[in-house]
């Protein structure tokens, strides 16, 4: 078994993947998009991967404000979310995602990626963070 990872953006989706033994997370790619609400690739991609990976859950970070509220990203990630389980017929769980691109930014800059770069790579490292992370509290959860 294998979940995805997901972090939903306006013009983007970063995505991981993680091992068949449910312990690390690895970037997968960034899906982009031409509009903001034209999903249909998207979804499309998405599905390949599922089928490719195996794919049983998947897991989409959920941009909750900073005080715990809900805005207009989270409005569209939960349509999203519904679109996803419509179309794959895997469950969708919510993570929240709060400063996963800020601690994306931190580790690209760490590791001495250009300013100009890190763009290219922000999505991915979410979509991991979010990921590793949803793994991880699984795991203490058993424990």
């Amino acid at each position: 078994m294998r979940i995805l990872g997901l972090d939903f953006g306006s013009k983007t989706v970063g995505v991981a993947i993680s091992d068949p033994l449910l312990i690390t997370a690895q970037g997968l790619e960034i899906i982009r998009r031409k509009e903001e609400n034209k999903l249909r690739q998207t979804l499309a991609r998405i599905e390949e991967i599922i089928t490719e990976y195996g794919v049983e859950r998947i897991v989409l970070g959920l941009p909750k404000n900073m005080n715990d509220t809900e805005g207009v990203r989270v409005e569209l990630t939960r349509e999203f979310a519904e679109k996803l389980e419509r179309r794959t017929g895997l469950p969708v769980e919510f993570y929240d995602e709060r400063l996963t691109t800020v601690m994306a930014d931190k580790t690209m800059m760490e590791s001495g990626v250009r300013r100009e770069n890190r763009k290219d790579f922000v999505d991915k490292i979410a979509a991991t963070l979010i990921l590793q992370d949803y793994l991880d509290r699984m795991h203490r959860k058993k424990d």
